[in-house]
């Protein structure tokens, strides 16, 4: 299982980085233009706040197919290893197929259906992001649409993976994996619920409470 944060926080990248196992930074317009920075000065510092490591995912803005490669190239030429997110439309699906051909990474994204999913597979995508959460809240069943994609993959695209994305909640994202999803990609509200659990912090507090009234000390 791979785990990305889904924002444009650079901060918060650099922080969850030395805690998490990240695989790498999903990021899409909306959440780039919340963080009001260019992306020719944001990727950089995202690629940076991972330590150089990881894979930066970045979403073109054009509607047609042709300025849709044309802007994959810029970000390529921004950050070299970028793997570039297209929308699943009818002019997505046409820049997909000529992005593979001139061997730039793709992600199918805005994914509503298996079908719509597995076509951007078969166009070439190495990844396809369903919308869990947008799923469940257009009446859908966004972790039935996961297992439907990875079982169409697996049998007609094996070279392309699920990156499951619009979570709300940490069960949704468990779910998900339970489900055998292979990447997720959490927005930084639901990374951190599932490590700031409030029982837990209780229970630490707990130990540090009995030990220092033996001992005096917080300490071993």
């Amino acid at each position: 299982m791979k785990l990305y944060l889904d924002t444009s926080d650079v901060a918060s990248v650099k922080r969850l980085a030395r805690i998490f196992p990240l695989a790498g930074v999903t990021t899409n317009p909306s959440i780039v233009a919340a963080g009001k920075k260019p992306v020719d000065v944001l990727l950089p510092e995202l690629k940076e706040a991972l330590g150089n490591e990881g894979v930066l995912f970045a979403q073109v803005m054009a509607p047609h197919a042709d300025q849709m490669v044309e802007e994959a190239r810029r970000l390529r030429a921004i950050v070299n290893d970028i793997v570039v997110k297209i929308p699943v439309t009818a002019e997505g699906l046409a820049a997909i197929k000529m992005l593979t051909k001139e061997g730039i990474p793709t992600l199918g994204t805005a994914v509503y259906g298996a079908f719509q999913g597995c076509l951007s597979a078969l166009a070439g995508a190495q990844y396809v992001a369903p919308y869990v959460n947008r799923l469940d809240a257009q009446g859908g069943n966004g972790i039935q649409t996961v297992q439907e994609l990875q079982l169409l993959l697996k049998t007609h695209a094996p070279a392309s993976k699920v990156l499951a994305a619009s979570f709300k909640t940490p069960r949704q994202a468990l779910d998900c994996l339970l489900a055998g999803c292979e990447a997720i990609t959490l927005p930084l509200d639901v990374a951190e619920q599932i490590i700031s659990t409030p029982a837990v912090n209780a229970a630490v507090e707990k130990f540090e409470k009995d030990w220092f009234t033996a001992f005096n000390t917080t300490t071993i």
